[in-house]
């Protein structure tokens, strides 16, 4: 009996995600690059057609998530996928207190605001999500697991050890609410083949050297989530917001099954479209020319820009059957205030798989709110498509110099980076760490971001035997940087701390010493254990280093109130 309730419960299930799938606003012929594909092939078709999305502007997100993450009863409230705590949209880009912006997939893998991997993964809103800051901060970067023994636990959001085979060689996993895994899995999915052209710079869950990108541990998790946690009315919801401003769409959503030709229990297997309940097109096009992308309401929000600045979008346009060149135009309200490169696409451009890339960018000249619509038109199309612009001009922002912390929670390879907040607003943090391994004399310099201007550390966990390890912090407001803040040293020892007056740091490295400092000291001298002067530099400044005999040596300068006293290995 206990199998017989089970098999009418597995029907019911797929009778629902079949339900599921077909409610959703699936542009005509958006899939139609991924049928007859099986394995590599598939997953670069997936690839190809999820690059091809507007790159959105990160100060805009919290517009986004009001249309995308809003409770179906109330769309005022947030769907928090990270507690069970309750928070309201308050309007506007300004965000909602206790929360942040979260990349699930962590942008520490790839880079985040990366210019030699772009910029697309770092404001993708198919992994970005509300979520409360306490619980964001406890999973920090961590790869998704299944906890053994949890020392963050809300409800929703478990952070702790990985049960054994899981983590990736991380010490801590975080574990999203079961009501969320298939979530999660699906978002992950999606990641993995948007962004496999990215060098991962963390490999918990993933490999730099597979077309399937996830590593095996995570294929087996991932698949059993997805399996058991079925497609929600609000993963199509979602799916159906994100294409009406990001034009694009998470497939693995539109077709639950589909993750299994890729790494579940289909692979090998050719995916059709026609089984999936789509029909198939991809040879021949006899019906009404028509625009896949844009479709008609979609709306670009630029957020805020501050005078003197400019913001580019980039918004793909992809017809079928096109038989006219597209003609663009910008009118209504402040259309002056945008601009595009053409007024026409060639309609060989418009239909190609990849589509064509139009550049729009918002270029004010006076403080305030602007709009304006882009009309795309003809192509034998039967009527038009309108795509609504909004923006926001706002003074420069006043940005003052931060002040840096000394490390906390400093134990192995952890540590804490601090820094205070200021008292303006700001989008995010720019940490800059400098690595310098005190055995083999190597340098390295490493920039990092957190995900909102409201948190004032970030964790490290990477530190490691022999290593000293040096940051400062600036804050970021659209498009400007404050100066940089004093340097924070972690040396070899795990000691901090610097001179609040002169900061002054001097690291012993090998065949010489290493000068850290917030300023240029003048002039230096350095003794020998003897007292005899071996060297004089006549203007210390940052980053020097002074190549020495191995020995004990002494380093005075005419601002410090000691001597500094460092031994050359």
């Amino acid at each position: 009996m206990k199998h017989k309730i089970l098999h009418r419960w597995v029907i019911a299930l797929v009778a629902a995600v079949a339900w599921l799938g077909a409610s959703a606003t699936i542009p005509a012929g958006y899939y139609s690059s991924l049928d007859g594909k099986s394995g590599e092939a598939l997953k670069d078709a997936i690839h190809e057609l999820a690059m091809r999305h507007t790159t959105l502007s990160y100060n805009s997100l919290w517009i986004y998530f009001a249309e995308t993450d809003c409770q179906a009863d109330n769309p005022n409230k947030v769907w928090d996928m990270y507690s069970n705590n309750t928070y309201y949209f308050r309007g506007g880009s300004s965000g909602v207190y206790g929360m942040h912006k979260e990349h699930s997939m962590p942008k520490s893998w790839w880079g985040g605001y990366d210019e030699t991997q772009g910029y697309a993964g770092y404001t993708d809103i198919n992994h970005l999500y509300p979520a409360d800051g306490d619980a964001n901060m406890a999973k920090s970067n961590y790869p998704l697991g299944e906890v053994s023994s949890a020392y963050f636990d809300n409800g929703v959001t478990r952070v702790g050890s990985p049960k054994t085979g899981q983590g990736g060689g991380c010490n801590s996993v975080f574990e999203p609410d079961d009501r969320y895994k298939g979530d999660f899995a699906r978002t992950y999915f999606y990641m993995a083949c948007a962004y496999q052209h990215y060098k991962w710079r963390y490999t918990y869950m993933l490999t730099n050297n597979s077309w399937k990108t996830f590593n095996e541990w995570s294929i087996d998790m991932l698949c059993r989530w997805a399996r058991n946690d079925a497609v929600s009315d609000k993963e199509v919801a979602r799916n159906d917001a994100v294409q009406k401003h990001q034009n694009n769409r998470n497939p693995f959503i539109d077709f639950p099954e589909l993750f299994e030709y890729i790494w579940g229990n289909r692979q090998g297997q050719v995916f059709y479209l026609s089984d999936a309940g789509t029909s198939s097109d991809t040879t021949t096009y006899s019906g009404d020319p028509e625009l896949i992308a844009p479709t008609q309401g979609t709306v670009l929000d630029f957020g805020e820009v501050a005078i003197g600045k400019s913001l580019d979008y980039t918004l793909h346009i992809q017809g079928r059957g096109l038989n006219n060149p597209l003609s663009l135009m910008l009118y209504r309200y402040d259309y002056e205030m945008f601009s595009i490169p053409v007024s026409t696409v060639s309609r060989v451009a418009a239909n190609s798989a990849a589509g064509y890339p139009l550049q729009i960018t918002y270029h004010p000249t006076s403080l305030g709110e602007h709009t304006a619509r882009l009309l795309i038109s003809d192509g034998g199309l039967i009527g038009s498509v309108g795509v609504e612009l909004h923006a926001r001009c706002v003074p420069v922002p006043t940005l003052h110099q931060l002040t840096a912390l000394p490390a906390s929670g400093i134990e192995g390879s952890l540590y804490m980076a601090n820094w205070q907040a200021p008292s303006e607003e700001v989008d995010y943090y720019i940490i800059t760490r400098t690595v310098y391994d005190n055995n083999t004399g190597r340098v390295r310099t490493e920039v990092f971001t957190t995900d909102d201007g409201v948190t004032t550390n970030y964790a490290f966990d990477d530190r490691q035997p022999g290593e000293t390890h040096t940051y400062y912090v600036q804050s970021y407001r659209l498009g400007y940087m404050s100066e940089p803040s004093n340097v924070i040293t972690i040396d070899y020892t795990g000691i901090t701390g610097i001179d609040a007056d002169k900061p002054l740091q001097v690291l012993a490295m090998e065949g010489g010493i290493l000068v850290k400092c917030s300023e240029d000291v003048g002039q230096a001298v350095i003794y020998n254990v003897a007292g005899q002067e071996v060297r004089r530099i006549d203007n210390l400044k940052d980053d020097m280093v002074i190549e020495l005999p191995r020995g004990i040596y002494l380093l005075k300068t005419a601002t410090s109130r000691s001597a500094w006293k460092v031994a050359v290995r």
